[in-house]
């Protein structure tokens, strides 16, 4: 059963991350575009879509399999080091921003966001720093 779940976790993982990286590279396109209305009637869809269809379900199973996971060896989370607990607190900072993409995703929608689109390629560098701390956390595990 571990495995199966593991397998769901990584995939999972690999669709929401999909989502975190491609969002706010839209909304760079998006505000780089304003004034192109058949363009950004377009990435107004995409946006949705990759929030809402993909995004969310995929941040819900990576999740959700990660308690499980917890649950089915659940002195793992106290005898595996710190690694573990920096992990838990990079994830919940990225579950954090991926709910602020959603705020950022309504005003773009609204026309009511004032960040530019150099604002948009910072933001665009967290989940990929949030990505390989997490994973460092997990394979490295340097405490």
């Amino acid at each position: 059963m571990y495995a199966w779940i593991m397998w769901l976790h990584v995939i999972s993982m690999i669709s929401w991350f999909a989502a975190l990286f491609y969002l706010p590279r839209l909304f760079i396109y998006h505000t780089e575009n304003k004034d192109n209305e058949g363009f950004t009637k377009i990435v107004k869809v995409q946006e949705y879509k990759l929030y809402y269809y993909i995004g969310l379900p995929a941040m819900y199973a990576t999740v959700l399999s990660g308690i499980a996971l917890a649950f089915l060896y659940p002195t793992n989370i106290f005898t595996t080091g710190g690694w573990f607990h920096a992990k838990l607190f990079f994830i919940a900072i990225l579950i954090v921003f991926f709910f602020s993409i959603n705020v950022y995703r309504k005003q773009l929608e609204n026309e009511t966001c004032t960040k530019s689109s150099k604002w948009f390629r910072v933001y665009n560098e967290v989940p990929t720093i949030l990505m390989m701390l997490i994973v460092a956390m997990v394979v490295v595990k340097p405490f």
